[in-house]
């Protein structure tokens, strides 16, 4: 059986683009360009790389990008887009629970949700983890993006997905949050490409600061920083806060 994530995105990838969530790409990679410290050299893998916005944008830049992502829709579109774009980009098929990569990549990605935290198991997330870990040289970096445990405590998620929705026409109900398990588990309604109207039973994990830390720390990163995950304008001047829905990675081999 297909997981919703699976199903979301076997035809989603032209209304993924027009998501109010998808429009910081330019600022975003302002901020990995920072973190490279201009070193035009640096090879980048995107974990969960979508329509290719951020592999494509680094790629104008000069760097040398692979992108992996599960959907062969989503492929197919970041394909075009390079091509349209001018650029090259290594894009794959493949799950980012068994990355095969070892001590290849200057810097790993995965941002809004691309593949962490999405999984349905625990185990399945650490395993993601793990593997982008592993792609790593050492001295390189991993920045990601992942949900905030800290936001669901003080304020309402459906309230803060209703008015971030745009006009998509997406839809959240039967929303239920598992404090035992950091859980949101709702029903998210959307049209597909073809104005097919889906509705999926999701089911996305949110992490503690010091989860993140611990899991980090025990796969052998010698720093892990977290800050608040501002749309488009990331930086380390952004604490993160129960404010904030999404947290910023930034971890050092």
């Amino acid at each position: 059986m297909k997981q919703w994530y699976e199903v979301l995105f076997e035809n989603y990838s032209s209304k993924y683009d027009t998501e109010p969530f998808t429009q910081g790409t330019i600022g975003e990679c302002d901020f990995l360009e920072s973190e490279l410290s201009g070193n035009k050299g640096a090879q980048i893998l995107d974990v969960g790389c979508g329509t290719g916005r951020h592999a494509i944008e680094m790629a104008k830049r000069g760097y040398r990008v692979t992108g992996i992502d599960l959907s062969e829709s989503m492929l197919k579109r970041a394909k075009e887009k390079a091509a349209e774009a001018g650029v090259s980009v290594d894009f794959r098929q493949g799950d980012a629970r068994n990355l095969d990569f070892n001590n290849e990549f200057d810097l790993v990605i995965m941002l809004c949700e691309g593949a962490f935290p999405l999984m349905e198991t625990d185990e399945m997330n650490f395993r993601i983890l793990d593997g982008a870990g592993s792609a790593l040289k050492p001295g390189g970096k991993m920045i990601f993006t992942t949900l905030n445990a800290l936001f669901p405590l003080f304020h309402s998620v459906k309230e803060f997905m209703d008015s971030n929705a745009g006009d998509t026409g997406t839809k959240y109900d039967g929303l239920s949050f598992d404090l035992m398990k950091f859980r949101d588990h709702n029903i998210t309604g959307v049209d597909d490409d073809s104005g097919v109207r889906r509705e999926l039973r999701c089911n996305e994990r949110y992490y503690a600061p010091s989860e993140i830390s611990w899991m980090l720390t025990s796969l052998g990163f010698r720093t892990v920083n977290i800050f608040g995950a501002k749309l488009g304008a990331f930086s380390r001047q952004s604490p993160l806060t129960t404010e904030d829905f999404e947290m910023l990675v930034v971890a050092e081999k």
